[in-house]
C-alpha cells in the first residue's frame, strides 16, 4: 500500500514538473516573443557542426535506438526459444543504454555550447525528455521478478514511460528542425521527409507486430483444430490384425 501511494506521488510530481516546464510564464511569454522576432542565428562553421551534431546525437537516441529496443522487446514474443528471447532483451537493454549515452552527450552538448535560457518549446521539452530518459533506465533495472506482486504495475509503468519518451522525443526532434529553419534560414525540409518516413516504417512495423501475433495465434488455432478433427474421424487402430485361415 504504501509503495502504491509513492508510485502515484512519483506520477503527480512528474505531471507537476511537465507542466512547469511547458507553461510559460508572464516573462517568459515576453521572452519567447523576443526570441521569434531575434535576428537570425549567425551560422560560424563551429557553431554549424555543434548544432547538426546535437540533432544526430538526440535523433539517434530517442527517434531511432529507444524506438528499436522498443521493437525488440516486442518482437520477443513472437520467437520461440528461450536463447533467442535472451538475446532479444540483451540487444534490447544495449541499445537502451547506448541511447541514453547519446542523449547525455546531445545534452552535455548543447548546455556547454548554446543558448539555455529555456524560453521557447523546443528546450523545455528536451530539458524534461533528458530527466526523464534517465529514469527510464532505472526503473529497468528495478523490474521485478515474474511472478511478485508489483510485475504488472512496474510493466505498465516501463512500458508507458518507454513509448512516451519515443513519442514526444520524435515530435522534440520535428520542433528542433523547425526551430533551427526558422532561427538560421537554411531549409530543413529534406531532414523532416527523411525523418517522417523513418516515423511511418517504424510505426508500421510497430502496428505488424501486432497483426502477426494474431495471425499467428489463428493458425495455431486452425492446426490444432484440424488434428483434433483427424483424430476423431481415424482413431489409432492399435489392436491386432486378425487372419483367418482356410
Amino acid at each position: 500500500m504504501l509503495l502504491f501511494k509513492r508510485k502515484r506521488l512519483l506520477l503527480a510530481s512528474a505531471y507537476f514538473v511537465i507542466l512547469l516546464l511547458l507553461t510559460p510564464t508572464q516573462g517568459d511569454s515576453n521572452s519567447e516573443q523576443s526570441y521569434k522576432i531575434a535576428q537570425p542565428l549567425e551560422l560560424t562553421p563551429k557553431l554549424s557542426l555543434q548544432l547538426k551534431l546535437h540533432a544526430f546525437l538526440l535523433w539517434s537516441s530517442v527517434g531511432f535506438l529507444m524506438p528499436i529496443g522498443v521493437l525488440l522487446i516486442r518482437a520477443s514474443s513472437n520467437v520461440k526459444t528461450a536463447k533467442s528471447v535472451k538475446l532479444l532483451f540483451y540487444f534490447h537493454v544495449g541499445s537502451q543504454i547506448v541511447a541514453v549515452v547519446l542523449a547525455t552527450a546531445g545534452a552535455v552538448l548543447s548546455i556547454s555550447n548554446f543558448e539555455n535560457a529555456f524560453n521557447n518549446t523546443h528546450q523545455r521539452i528536451g530539458l524534461a525528455l533528458y530527466g526523464f530518459i534517465w529514469l527510464q533506465p532505472l526503473i529497468g533495472f528495478l523490474r521485478p521478478d515474474r511472478g511478485m506482486r508489483f510485475r504488472s504495475a512496474w510493466y505498465l509503468t516501463h512500458w508507458l514511460l518507454g513509448i512516451g519518451i519515443c513519442v514526444v522525443g520524435v515530435a522534440n526532434v520535428y520542433i528542433g528542425l523547425h526551430t533551427y529553419q526558422e532561427r538560421t534560414g537554411r531549409s530543413a525540409r529534406l531532414w523532416t521527409v527523411l525523418l517522417t518516413v523513418e516515423v511511418a516504417a517504424m510505426a508500421f512495423v510497430y502496428l505488424f507486430q501486432d497483426r502477426w501475433n494474431h495471425v499467428v495465434r489463428q493458425e495455431e488455432a486452425a492446426l490444432g483444430d484440424e488434428r483434433s478433427e483427424g483424430s476423431t474421424m481415424y482413431p489409432a487402430n492399435d489392436h491386432k490384425e486378425v487372419i483367418v485361415v482356410p
